[in-house]
């Protein structure tokens, strides 16, 4: 790739530093879509041995360019994201991985063709962690920070993509205790 392309990729996934999601960390700020996909990646890693036949380096990928569209959007949280700002990622995405030259067009094209299309258990075992990500990142951030449609929300989050493996069913399981816990705690302070 030419030095100067390269920079202009690199550019694009500042953004994703900048750019905050609707999570909040334990210390109080919003969290960045970059600090999600980073520690998305790392949670990937250590499937490894629950998922020996599954490909934990090509899930690890997806990890780190699933939101890469958020670049371009900011994050829209999950619970008001309609159809149309799905198509309109998708469209952004397209673009931007139609820009790189080869081999990474074609490479990052399949990746997130196999993302949308949720058939290899890789695809299924990186949405299950994007989703269970995503709780547990609730479960440490004060619950202050929870919108009111969160309570049931969080407890449930990740359950119907989980479905495909008992291991991520028990994980999935011990999110939501963690959930209800952290609720009943704040339930009983009031």
């Amino acid at each position: 790739m030419k030095p100067e392309k390269l920079i202009k990729l690199l550019a694009v996934a500042s953004k994703l530093k900048e750019n905050t999601r609707h999570s909040w960390t334990p210390s109080g700020r919003r969290e960045s879509v970059a600090e999600h996909s980073w520690r998305l990646s790392l949670f990937a890693y250590f499937m490894k041995d629950e998922f020996p036949n599954v490909n934990i380096d090509r899930v690890i990928l997806m990890c780190i360019f699933h939101d890469i569209g958020e670049a371009f959007t900011g994050d829209i949280p999950s619970f008001i994201k309609t159809e149309n700002d799905e198509k309109i990622e998708r469209e952004i995405i397209t673009d931007w991985v139609n820009s790189l030259p080869a081999p990474y067009n074609s490479e990052l094209g399949v990746l997130y063709d196999e993302i949308l299309e949720q058939k290899t258990e890789e695809a299924k075992l990186f949405r299950a962690l994007d989703k269970l990500e995503a709780a547990i990142s609730h479960n440490e951030a004060d619950i202050r920070t929870w919108l009111p449609l969160e309570y049931d929300l969080n407890p449930k989050y990740g359950f119907e993509e989980c479905q495909f493996s008992p291991y991520m069913q028990k994980l999935q399981e011990e999110v939501r205790r963690n959930s209800l816990d952290k609720i009943e705690k704040s339930n009983n302070k009031h």
